[in-house]
């Protein structure tokens, strides 16, 4: 493993970043265009979310299936053709000629993009160790917001020429995988011992109660993200303030650049306070930020409340992150951690539906009031189930 500041002068980590921003394009990008998106089909706001759930759903099934895989023959062997399929599926989508049929190129990129939230932590996990991992892993959550602060500037002014036009954007994929094929050197497992042997391991190292008390975070804090904030955030500025797609994707792109700022610090954070404090810290943000948006009626409310969500957002992604990837060795970190991205999945897929239906009872308050609930019983489950003691 690499240690230090060696760590940033090869092509690994910045291939391990590239993943992570071909991660996030699947759904950063194109938020911004769910107003177009929906007057041009002529669906509700509710049907929208599909554009998410359809791409996060396989995943939920997927995702344990190509984390075995990468354990048994090597982290390229599954990238290469996820990243391949993510690029051509995700272009597609421009030629959709019903809502159907985007829905359905929607769940066809989301099969490619299965494995892509896993594998990249995964390849953080093997190659680096201690401190220096803290600090990958802190650097890889900033890079995924970068991604997601400037997706949606980025999809919302390409959205100002037409709503297909966001769809050019996954053919990044397609070269970032020739690369990985010419460039990635990174240490594969080397699996020889029987399936069943091995998914006994995968067990054990996920059956601990910490372990499930995070991966309960985990689906929560995705619930709120992709239910309340990515799905009813860009909502609420169109009905509230009638704000164009390129000002809702500069107010989302300020939470994600906060992020950015907090999540590079993921070290120094570390070294000032408890890994309980810090989830604390983001379950709280979460609470008050939703509560803000939920009551904003100004541009500068909007902006105070992206920003706490932003610093809770920085704090809590890459602290999880940091805590499980180090729970499992090399032969079955691949699978440990795919759990783990298919628990997220689970909450992208669950957000939007289990946010709407708060919605179609009550509007968008109830949509912000049920993230804000939701953050409080994080915070409930962080300060009264979670061991601080036993975490490594």
């Amino acid at each position: 493993m690499q240690q230090n500041n060696a760590a940033f002068k090869n092509n690994n980590i910045y291939i391990i970043f590239s993943v992570t921003l071909i991660a996030m394009m699947g759904v950063a990008s194109i938020t911004p265009a769910f107003p177009d998106i929906i007057a041009h089909f002529k669906i509700n706001p509710q049907q929208v979310g599909g554009l998410i759930v359809a791409f996060t759903l396989p995943g939920i099934f997927l995702t344990p299936v190509t984390g075995t895989l990468a354990d048994r023959y090597g982290r390229k062997l599954i990238l290469v053709p996820s990243l391949f399929l993510f690029g051509i599926a995700g272009i597609s989508c421009m030629f959709a000629p019903s809502f159907f049929w985007l829905l359905v190129l929607r769940f066809i990129q989301g099969i490619g993009a299965s494995s892509l939230s896993s594998l990249n932590i995964t390849l953080v996990g093997d190659l680096f160790s201690g401190e220096t991992r803290t600090k990958v892993m802190g650097y890889n959550a900033s890079v995924l917001s970068i991604g997601t602060a400037t997706y949606p500037a980025v999809g919302g002014a390409i959205a100002v020429f037409g709503w297909q036009f966001i769809f050019i954007l996954p053919i990044l994929a397609i070269p970032l995988g020739i690369w990985i094929i010419k460039g990635l050197n990174n240490p594969e497992p080397k699996n020889k011992t029987k399936l069943k042997d091995y998914f006994s391991r995968v067990w054990k190292t996920i059956n601990q109660k910490n372990v499930w008390v995070i991966l309960m975070l985990s689906i929560i804090l995705f619930i709120i993200l992709y239910g309340t904030y990515l799905t009813y955030f860009p909502l609420m500025m169109k009905t509230r303030f009638g704000s164009e797609s390129y000002t809702i994707g500069l107010m989302m792109s300020l939470m994600s650049v906060t992020t950015a700022i907090v999540s590079s610090r993921l070290s120094w954070i570390s070294k000032k306070i408890t890994i309980k404090q810090q989830l604390i810290v983001g379950s709280l943000s979460y609470f008050f930020s939703t509560l803000l948006m939920m009551i904003a009626q100004n541009y500068g409310m909007l902006i105070v409340s992206v920003m706490i969500f932003g610093v809770g957002h920085g704090v809590i992604i890459p602290s999880v992150q940091n805590l499980l990837v180090g729970y499992a060795s090399i032969q079955e970190r691949g699978a440990f951690m795919s759990v783990n991205s298919m628990v997220l999945r689970m909450g992208q897929t669950l957000g939007p539906l289990i946010v709407g239906i708060f919605y179609s009872l009550k509007g968008l308050n109830a949509a912000f009031g049920a993230g804000s609930g939701l953050a409080l019983l994080m915070f409930l489950i962080i300060q009264f189930v979670f061991s601080a003691s036993s975490h490594k």
